[in-house]
């Protein structure tokens, strides 16, 4: 296995996560939806201003649940980008669901919500908007369409903690959503998800869900006097030892946000003289989009520029990376989704993609290495071009 001088990711610790694992321990209660779990929840609640929120062993999990409420039947259709990761499908599909795939926009590269409408048939039931870097969808068009059409909306918000669309935190807008907590995100707990409420109608069957589809909740409150199998649902509670780590994250989650902001806005502003060269376009931020710093990409001209760059940094022993292969081009996406066009902008822009490494512990010297190296790629590329023109005019 590499290692690098500077990974992707690093993994932030606050420093309580283990006094919090141990206070779990000797609260006598290792499974889920105990004492810390019940806080995380809380924290979720009031942060985000969900109805209800349940913790999940995963944001795949919290996919899973979503599309247990929806009561899903086969050849249902339900509408997302392809630019995504794969469970933001798979989810649905182990509903007996169809991915039908429209394309995403070209500045933010969230999904293009002036293609939905077009994309919806008798079949459909849902839109995925997902929230790609935690930058917000356009969802007033998405709520909109969706009300119409008479849709359920979940929103794919595992970038999103912290991240607001037009003051509303992304999560508390669509009917669902899907947080994920990966070692990968701003607030983590090496595996972990939560599931949001914001229409309250499905509040009462995912706690019977989230309980392996039993009334175990209702039991123990004493609105129940038997503890019995009543719908559908899997073991998706996290343990108590993964909400305390949790816990300990979310008490510094502004904090961690932002440190993030400060490093996403220096490579920002350092990496504006490349955008003006015109050899990288940066992100962009709508007006409506208040981020949080999930990550920063950057893309480059073509695919082979994207190829060489990665090697070139990454034999350097920095870890630069790309993102998704679009789900329509993968055996499964074939199989078991379609696209509803061509999806042009998806599958040029996934190809130019280029990730960077953002991490709380990022220091200024390894990020001014980051920049170095960017720079110094493609001065190389200059003098490689200029060469090759000039022995192409010489022969």
């Amino acid at each position: 296995m590499t290692t690098y001088r500077i990974p992707f990711n690093k993994p932030h610790a606050t420093g309580k996560e283990l006094e919090y694992i141990q206070q779990a321990i000797d609260k006598g209660q290792l499974s889920g939806n105990g004492f810390y779990t019940k806080k995380c929840q809380e924290w979720l609640q009031q942060n985000i201003g969900c109805h209800k929120a349940f913790l999940t062993h995963s944001g795949t999990a919290a996919l899973e649940m979503a599309a247990m409420l929806l009561d899903l039947k086969p050849g249902d259709e339900v509408i997302m980008p392809s630019f995504t990761f794969v469970t933001t499908a798979s989810a649905f599909v182990l509903r007996g669901a169809v991915p039908v795939f429209v394309d995403i926009r070209p500045d933010t590269l969230n999904i293009d919500e002036s293609k939905i409408e077009a994309a919806i048939t008798e079949r459909t039931r849902a839109i995925v908007p997902v929230h790609y870097a935690g930058i917000g969808c356009d969802m007033d068009a998405i709520m909109r369409i969706a009300e119409k059409h008479k849709l359920i909306v979940v929103e794919d918000a595992a970038h999103c903690v912290h991240a607001a669309y037009k003051s509303r935190q992304l999560g508390s807008i669509g009917h669902l959503a899907a947080l994920s907590f990966h070692e990968t995100k701003n607030i983590i707990a090496g595996e972990a998800g939560a599931l949001l409420i914001n229409d309250k109608s499905f509040a009462d069957r995912a706690a019977i869900v989230w309980e392996k589809g039993t009334n175990r909740a209702e039991f123990y409150m004493g609105l129940a006097d038997k503890y019995t199998w009543k719908d559908i649902g899997s073991s998706f509670l996290p343990s108590e030892m993964v909400a305390a780590f949790l816990w300990a994250q979310m008490e510094q989650a502004r904090q961690i946000t932002d440190r993030r902001l400060v490093l996403w806005n220096r490579y920002h502003a350092l990496l504006a003289d490349l955008e003006k060269r015109g050899l990288i376009v940066r992100p962009t931020i709508p007006e409506h989009s208040t981020p949080n710093a999930h990550l920063y990409y950057f893309l480059v001209s073509s695919p082979e520029i994207r190829s060489q760059l990665l090697k070139y940094m990454n034999e350097k022993g920095v870890l630069a990376v790309f993102h998704y292969v679009p789900l329509h081009q993968s055996p499964a996406g074939r199989r078991y989704g379609r696209c509803h066009e061509v999806l042009q902008n998806t599958d040029k822009l996934s190809e130019q993609l280029v990730r960077i490494p953002l991490f709380v512990d990022l220091t200024e010297d390894e990020q001014d290495l980051v920049l170095e190296l960017i720079e110094s790629f493609f001065k190389e590329q200059k003098l490689v071009a200029k060469t090759e023109t000039a022995q192409a005019i010489s022969g």
